[in-house]
């Protein structure tokens, strides 16, 4: 289960990172990458996603 949250906390990191280029430049990484709403940037945002739910999990685990 560790290597999944390890790779659910770089997928996160990843969106953040998006993110962040997204506000600051208004540059989509991953559109500019692999396309605007192509299936695979559609499977990168839903990875990012599915990551942020594991990672909640994560953050309930601190507070335990």
């Amino acid at each position: 289960m560790k290597t999944v949250q390890i790779i659910a906390l770089i997928l996160t990191i990843i969106g953040a990172l998006n993110w962040g280029l997204i506000a600051l430049f208004n540059l989509d990484l991953v559109a500019t990458l692999f396309g605007d709403r192509t299936l695979v940037s559609l499977i990168v945002y839903g990875l990012v996603g599915f990551a942020g739910l594991i990672n909640i999990g994560l953050l309930i685990d601190l507070f335990e």
